[in-house]
């Protein structure tokens, strides 16, 4: 299944249903209004267009998730590695760390994670 595309004010907008759900929303207005500065137009509007989407359903006035924050996270790094560095994961992790300080606890981590992901490809 294809992500749709999910711009920055309607990422901010997940955020917190990510947080709340499933919320009625009204409730959901309430904390766009506070957390967003949005007018209750405005948040029904991006309820409308994210649900027209399938990033979110509203029924009965309960508006929860079609989509999880990981699943939209790596729509956005799978466009990024697409668009600026040719699909290469290697030359995105060159850039990265030319120019980001990494500490040894987060080099510890990655390296964790790519020895999992190699114990489990080998695996099966």
């Amino acid at each position: 299944m294809e992500i749709p595309k999910i711009f920055e004010s309607e990422y901010q907008f997940c955020l917190i249903l990510w947080e709340h759900e499933p919320i009625k929303s009204s409730e959901l207005v309430k904390l766009c209004e506070e957390q967003l500065g949005w007018k209750p137009t405005t948040t029904y509007t991006v309820i409308r267009r994210l649900s027209d989407r399938g990033v979110v359903k509203n029924e009965n006035t309960i508006v929860s998730s079609l989509i999880s924050q990981e699943e939209v996270q790596a729509a956005e790094i799978n466009e990024l590695l697409e668009k600026k560095f040719d699909g290469s994961l290697p030359a995105f992790i060159a850039t990265f760390t030319k120019h980001q300080k990494i500490s040894e606890n987060e080099i510890d981590e990655v390296q964790e994670m790519i020895d999992r992901y190699r114990r489990e490809a080998s695996d099966g």
